[in-house]
């Protein structure tokens, strides 16, 4: 999964609104049978192509300019900037956000794809996809409902202390934003209080315990034992050392007064009333105009126009697929029982847990490393940017995945050892580091030309390529031992299992404990991953979906690829293809591939050597 923070996650929304779901299911970016235009050559002539090119780009320069103005976190460039405020989240702001990107949508109906450039056509499909997105949250009022079992508004706070602070400016920015924590908390806590009127809540049962982020905060001695203090113990040597002290007299005073404050109302809050008055029905179709809604979030994380019942059934289908090679695996173990019995010993015997912290980050690193002996058989182009392991943090750990990676980042959780089995962190290493997230979306930074906007994530896509990594690991021997690739049998029968768990759930009327058993029954997860696993999927509607889908399209793509071309097929060629294109709906990927097809299966960086 990418380290993402805050309620929105996963960078940005990739959904239209209710009233128009019709609509998002036929957007020409989206539809799978209009998604060769994305690539093919204009019919038109080369100055009504610049013309229109100039038109396109002029609408979306002036939106990411707006776009950046109004502090959108999930859409802010990849850089250490300290903001000096927090955005504005209030209902009038919202409201302004909406008729905004409402005026973009009519500015970009105006706009005939055809008569684009190839490359502008691509860009057209993503931010077509992008604007309908946000117009779709806000006409669901998403705002209202800033959190899930996964993450919440709050979160993101910590994570501007864990950046690199080099200047001055930098610490007086942070202080700034410390104390506009009581007016943000405020607006987001009165749009909770909106959502919680109407009934648009995560489901109680994910909450619970979910507010030890804000104990953390609200419940230690002094400003100083907080996170927001982080930034302060060292500083740079560049400060001179009064004004150092200056800073840090500041910061106790903006944490104590400002900062503490606020957290502690938003418990209070919480716990008083929120928690006590969430909805208590499971399904995203139990919401408000609940149908629309689960609909707009499986177009929003698949790109596909499919309904929950065709879903469900891919699920099924393919988790009977990978029970037969889970079989064969057992077999070669030479365990002696069926899956049920293997399970329980796999989840019960020692040998496959570490007994620190520090082993299991010892593992993932030598893990990481042993990709990096075969990257470039695989791999034409190598991002440059490198990437830490280290432990997930303490307040977050809990709750969170077993692990996250990002630019720079493979976050490992490190919290009850006797869930993180050592069979599965081979699969979790190359979803989470390299070649999946910490890989995958460097390489898309990387390239040159490209809108901003192009960097925000799609989540078919990103999932889809990380969980093609782990599969790609067989190929490339990173599984040792036939408990290794059971593991990795495990996450793909995981992922396969989301789709049938979150529609279950969101469209079918299971019960936590029904989704919970079928987890159980199909996957190796520890008992505590499952808990937590199928909270996020109740309290985050189509999310799940993304993985599976994503990952059968690659592969699809491949198929199709190794068919047409033959012994021209490099796989170098093919991996470098779909990392260039970056984070783009699937049917724009398969489009792609078709052109690479058709030119010969040539990498878009010149040939391998």
């Amino acid at each position: 999964m990418k380290n993402t923070s805050g309620a929105a996650i996963a960078g940005a929304c990739w959904l239209l609104c209710a009233a128009a779901s019709t609509a998002v299911a036929a957007d020409p970016a989206m539809a799978p049978h209009s998604a060769v235009a994305v690539t093919a050559k204009s019919g038109a002539p080369a100055s009504a192509t610049a013309a229109t090119d100039s038109q396109f780009k002029a609408i979306y320069t002036a939106e990411w300019k707006w776009r950046q103005a109004q502090r959108l976190e999930d859409e802010e460039d990849d850089d250490n900037g300290i903001r000096p405020d927090l955005p504005r989240v209030d209902p009038a702001t919202q409201q302004a956000r909406l008729r905004y990107w409402q005026g973009v949508l009519g500015k970009l109906a105006a706009i005939a794809p055809a008569r684009l450039s190839a490359p502008e056509r691509i860009n057209y499909a993503v931010y077509r996809a992008q604007i309908a997105a946000f117009v779709a949250g806000q006409q669901f009022r998403e705002f209202e409902k800033p959190l899930n079992a996964d993450s919440a508004f709050w979160s993101n706070m910590a994570d501007e202390a864990r950046k690199v602070f080099t200047t001055s400016a930098d610490y007086h920015a942070y202080l700034r934003q410390l104390a506009d924590v009581p007016r943000y908390f405020g607006e987001q806590s009165a749009n909770m209080r909106a959502g919680l009127e109407r009934g648009f809540t995560p489901p109680r049962v994910t909450l619970s315990g979910r507010d030890g982020s804000l104990t953390s905060v609200t419940d230690v001695k002094t400003p100083q034992d907080t996170v927001f203090y982080q930034p302060f113990r060292q500083m740079p040597a560049t400060i001179p050392a009064a004004e150092q002290q200056l800073l840090r007299a500041a910061a106790v005073k903006v944490i104590g007064e400002s900062v503490q404050p606020a957290y502690r109302a938003l418990l209070a809050f919480m716990r008083e009333q929120y928690v006590p008055r969430a909805t208590e029905a499971l399904a995203a179709e139990s919401l408000p105009n609940g149908k629309a809604y689960y609909q707009s979030k499986i177009v929003e994380f698949t790109t596909t126009a499919m309904s929950a019942e065709q879903i469900h059934q891919i699920g099924l289908s393919e988790m009977a697929k990978i029970r037969a090679e889970m079989g064969e695996t057992i077999r070669q173990t030479g365990f002696e029982g069926g899956l049920p019995a293997f399970l329980q010993f796999l989840r019960s015997d020692p040998r496959f847990y570490a007994k620190t912290p520090e082993e299991l980050l010892m593992r993932a690193a030598f893990i990481a490393k042993k990709f990096d002996a075969k990257a470039g058989q695989y791999f034409g182009y190598l991002p440059r940017r490198r990437f830490a392991i280290t432990p997930v943090p303490d307040d977050q750990a809990p709750f969170y995945t077993s692990g996250r990676g990002g630019p720079g980042v493979y976050l490992v959780n490190t919290y009850n050892l006797p869930a993180r089995a050592l069979y599965s962190l081979p699969a979790l290493t190359l979803h989470e580091s390299a070649p999946g997230h910490a890989f995958q979306m460097p390489v898309a930074m990387e390239q040159k030309g490209r809108p901003l906007f192009r960097r925000a994530y799609i989540s078919a896509y990103g999932e889809g390529w990380a969980l093609y990594s782990e599969r790609l690991g067989s190929e490339m021997g990173i599984y040792e031992t036939p408990y290794e690739t059971f593991g990795m049998l495990s996450y793909q029968a995981w992922r396969a299992s989301r789709l049938v768990v979150d529609t279950g759930i969101h469209a079918k009327g299971w019960t936590r404990a029904q989704a919970q058993a079928y987890l159980h029954d199909n996957t190796a997860l520890s008992d505590h991953e499952i808990e937590t696993e199928v909270d996020r999927y109740i309290s985050w509607p189509g999310q799940a979906l993304s993985y599976y889908l994503g990952e059968m399209a690659i592969i699809g793509a491949r198929k199709k690829a190794e068919a047409a071309l033959g012994s021209k097929f490099d796989i170098r060629n093919f991996h470098d293809t779909v990392l260039h294109l970056g984070s783009v709906p699937l049917p724009v990927l398969e489009a792609r591939i078709d052109a690479f097809i058709a030119d010969g299966g040539k990498s878009p960086y010149g040939t391998a050597e």
